[in-house]
Order: structure tokens, then sequence, then C-alpha cells
């Protein structure tokens, strides 16, 4: 028998102080089914998830029961599952809280994503690939079903669809979210964006999940939505009325600490987009082409806005004009596009330079302008915009070499000194671990006071 009692550390600190045994091979994705008193439905859930891994997922895998202080006989079929079977692993807290069982098993966990899905399965597994395999590419932070987008197909009542709905509506309107689900059981996450976000989440349990999206959200971090084929549970045991009330509170505690400045999203944010800005391409042939697309859609707002203004205006001012419109979004563009560069720092500074640029650009095509008029004072309307944007490209050529050589030659982004991590509340939280090959009885371990 292997049994291990494990007092809860930090989140950010819990994988390294946490021994669980786990397969031989590190699993590339954990998927923790978070149960209460679940006796009913645990067995039935965990074999049909586990058929259909070893059937449809080509990486290995690990199932993780997360049991919250069951009081019924699902902590000893947890140990059984567990003890039948090398991919899955029981976990055991002796207190509720879907948002604490995540937390503890997310943070210790070695997998590179992490995921969980309600007992029930209410969400056809066939979602399951669409939602790990953006994460498991790199190509999205976090990843979640979502029964509210066109494509998806939801079978339940119309008081359990109104409640859904007006929720969102209430994130949308009050944190500005942008997803469209945040209470769908079935959701992933990269395991270094866990490591960044698990340290800032308060909340233990229901309110869990939208604290995680709104904070991925707010730091820059990027959410696939999956839409999912999902059939409501008749037998829930969820309180409605207690989950709207904390979650309520839950909104007003996130808002008031992203106002304050209390949670350190800036940091975080400012950090993922100087990341961004290192991976950028600095050789000359990437900025080149990049430094081209930006080139061709300013040189066409460009025409088409000199085209507008030269109806009511003399050419000159309209080309003054039409530049000058164009000159603020095309040194934005190839700030962060062309040249990498991304977040606040020298932003000001960079908007001067290219209005310098700018004017050398001005003073180029104004100078063809007036050659022109010396050489065909009647020149027509199309002559004159073809002169100037043979101009324009000439200018954009010489943009493009003081732009490497002196705006952002020597500039690179540099991330905010980090913030210290919030350190919630702490609260009770033994976990006892069991892996595959081992089986338990059912734990009665002394309550020990931890930071979480």
């Amino acid at each position: 028998m292997s049994f291990t009692e494990q007092p809860t550390t930090r989140p950010a600190t819990l994988a390294a102080n946490l021994p669980v045994t786990l397969p031989a091979t590190r699993p590339a994705v954990e998927i923790v089914i978070p149960v209460y008193n679940e006796q009913a439905d645990l067995e039935p859930a965990v074999r049909r998830l586990g058929a259909y891994l070893r059937t449809h997922l080509p990486y290995q895998f690990q199932i993780t029961i997360a049991d919250n202080a069951s009081t019924d006989l699902t902590w000893p079929i947890a140990c059984r599952l567990a003890s039948e079977s090398p991919d899955v692993t029981a976990v055991h807290l002796n207190e509720k809280g879907r948002g604490r069982a995540l937390r503890q098993v997310w943070a210790a966990s070695d997998a590179d994503v992490v995921a969980y899905m309600d007992v029930d399965l209410s969400t056809d597994l066939a979602a399951l690939l669409p939602l790990l395999a953006p994460l498991l590419s790199g190509h999205s932070d976090v990843a979640i079903g979502t029964r509210l987008r066109p494509g998806s197909r939801v079978v339940r009542g119309p008081k359990r669809e109104f409640i859904s709905r007006s929720y969102n509506m209430l994130l949308r309107t009050t944190l500005g979210a942008r997803f469209s689900d945040a209470q769908c059981g079935f959701k992933g996450i990269r395991s270094d964006a866990a490591t960044q976000l698990l340290p800032l989440v308060e909340d233990p349990e229901w309110f869990f999940d939208t604290e995680l999206l709104v904070l991925a959200e707010r730091s820059g971090m990027r959410i696939h939505e999956v839409p999912v084929d999902w059939v409501d549970d008749p037998d829930s045991s969820v309180d409605i009325l207690d989950t709207a009330r904390k979650d309520l509170a839950g909104i007003w505690r996130l808002a008031r600490g992203l106002g304050s400045g209390r949670i350190p999203i800036a940091s975080m944010r400012s950090t993922r987009e100087a990341e961004l800005a290192s991976a950028a391409p600095a050789g000359i042939l990437g900025q080149l082409i990049r430094f081209s697309i930006v080139g061709v859609l300013s040189t066409l707002a460009y025409a088409l806005l000199f085209w507008l203004l030269r109806a009511g205006m003399s050419a000159q001012s309209a080309n003054a004009l039409a530049l000058m419109a164009t000159a603020v979004g095309n040194t934005a563009a190839n700030r962060w596009f062309t040249f990498g560069v991304r977040g606040a720092p020298d932003r000001m500074r960079h908007q001067a330079q290219g209005l310098l640029v700018f004017a050398l650009g001005l003073a180029i095509t104004s100078g063809s302008l007036v050659l022109l008029q010396s050489i065909a004072p009647d020149a027509p309307r199309g002559i004159e915009l073809l002169v100037l944007t043979a101009a324009n490209v000439l200018a954009t050529l010489l943009r493009f070499v003081l732009y490497r050589v002196w705006v952002f030659g020597r500039h690179r982004s540099t991330p905010a000194p980090p913030e210290p991590a919030l350190s919630p509340e702490p609260h009770h939280v033994p976990a006892l671990v069991l892996s595959g090959g081992a089986v338990a009885p059912t734990p009665n371990a002394a309550t020990t006071e931890v930071p979480q």
C-alpha cells in the first residue's frame, strides 16, 4: 500500500513539495474530475473517459479524481479505480470546493496541459481533442467549452438557460469579459499559464472558473473557445441561489481588486508583452516583409484620403493631411508588427520620432508635387496621384531604414518588475494522494493550518 498525507502549500511551489507518484512517462495531459458524494456516477464516468482517451488521444494522459470531502463511498471507489489503472490517480481533500481541488491538483501537476470536466460528463467527449489541441500546440493559453456560441448544441431547461446567459451578460457588463461561457464544466489550461494565474485566484468554490478566466484575459492570455454538445444533468446537486449569491460577491471582490491595482495584472501583461517581443523575428528579411505589408496598407489609406480631400482643397493641403492621418497609425503598426516592440515604455518617444520621419516623407512628396506643377501646371488629378504615390513609396523605403537604425533599432521591451504574489487568507486543506496501484481506506487526517 502506498499512501501519503500531504499538506497544502503555496500553489506556486506545490509541485515541488508534493511527491505524488505519477506514471513512468510524464503525461502530456492531466484531466481532473472533481467530485463530492458521487458514488453512483464516478466509476462509469472514469471508465468511459479512460476508454475514450486510450482510443482517441495520441498523448500520454492521466486522470485524477479529486474527492472534495465526500461522506459517502466516493473515496473508496476512487481508491479502487486508482489501484486498477496506472492512468488514474485519486486525491482526497478534507474540505469541499471545486476551485480548491483544481488549484491543488493543477499546481502539483507536471503535465504540459491540465484540464477538468464534471463527473456527469454532460459535455460530449468529442469536444475534448478540439479543447486540448490549441493548448498542446502552444497556440492558446486557456481553452473552454462554451454552450453559448453558434455551433453548440445544448439540451437543458429554460430556467438554467436564462440563468447562464444572464450571468455571462453580467460578466461582460461589470468586468468587461469577452469570453462567452464562464460556467461550463469543461476547461483546460497550459501548466505554465496556470503557474502564473493560480497564486492570484482566491475563490475556492464555483467562482474559481470565472476568476481564472477574467485574470487570464486581463493579463493578455489567449482564450480558445470550443462550441460543445451539452446535455443538462437533471440530478445536479448545485444550489443555484447560494451559488448566485457567492458569484455576485466574487464579481464585486474581483472588480475591486482589479480597479485598485491590488491584483498585479499590469505586471503580468507587461511581462507577456516583453516575452512576445523577444520572440519576434529580428532578421531584416522578416522585418522588411512585415514593413512592406504595413507600407502597402498605409499607401492605400493615404491614396484614398488624398483623393477624398483633394475635392475640397489644394493638392499640397490634401497631401499634408493625408500623410499626417496615416503617419500615427503607420508608426504604431510598425512598432508592434514589424519590430516587435510592445508595452508602454518609449511609446510616446517612438511616435515623436515617427513624426520626424513623417516630416521627411512630407518633404519628399511635397517636393515631387512642386516639381510636377513646375513641369506640367495643368496636370490632371490622376497624374498628381500617380506622382505622389511614387514619391510616397520612396519615402516609405527611407522610413524603413530610419525605423530600423534609429527609431526601433536599439529598443527592447523591458518587463515591469514583478510584484509580490498575493497571499489569500490561510485555510485548512490537508490532502491525501493515492496513485495507480495503491489502495487506501477512507482517511481521517488531522487538519493542519497552512497558507495557500
